[in-house]
């Protein structure tokens, strides 16, 4: 592999992952994306509690992005043979903790919608 191009990207995770399964992630990560943009516009302003607990679930978020990869990929903790490695590990975790806390953040606030102002 000489060039890192778009293409190969996706054929590499299409082969780690399953051309299904991947496609489906790519299509709930856009599903995801757009609600979270929707509500972002719909609220016009940033719940700080809602906030707190999205923050709060980014820990458990990362673990279960690293798991998960390390099942489709059937490695574990000890596979990890050099920086790049654990480079890819701690950026799987960082992806995970970020979709985790915009997924729950995105979820209350379309359970939970913010209640109407009222002028005094």
């Amino acid at each position: 592999m000489k060039e890192l191009t778009f293409g190969t990207l996706i054929a590499v995770f299409e082969e780690i992952f399953g051309r299904g399964l991947f496609w489906i992630m790519v299509a709930l990560a856009a599903l995801v994306t757009l609600a979270y943009l929707y509500v972002l516009i719909r609220d016009r302003a940033v719940s700080m509690r809602k906030f707190l607990w999205a923050q709060l679930s980014m820990p458990f978020g990362a673990i279960l992005a690293v798991i998960f990869v390390q099942r489709m990929t059937h490695s574990g903790l000890r596979d990890i043979g050099g920086p790049i490695d654990m480079i890819v590990l701690l950026g799987v975790a960082v992806l995970g903790a970020v979709g985790g806390a915009i997924l729950v953040y995105t979820v209350q606030s379309l359970l939970r919608p913010p209640r109407p102002r009222q002028n005094p």
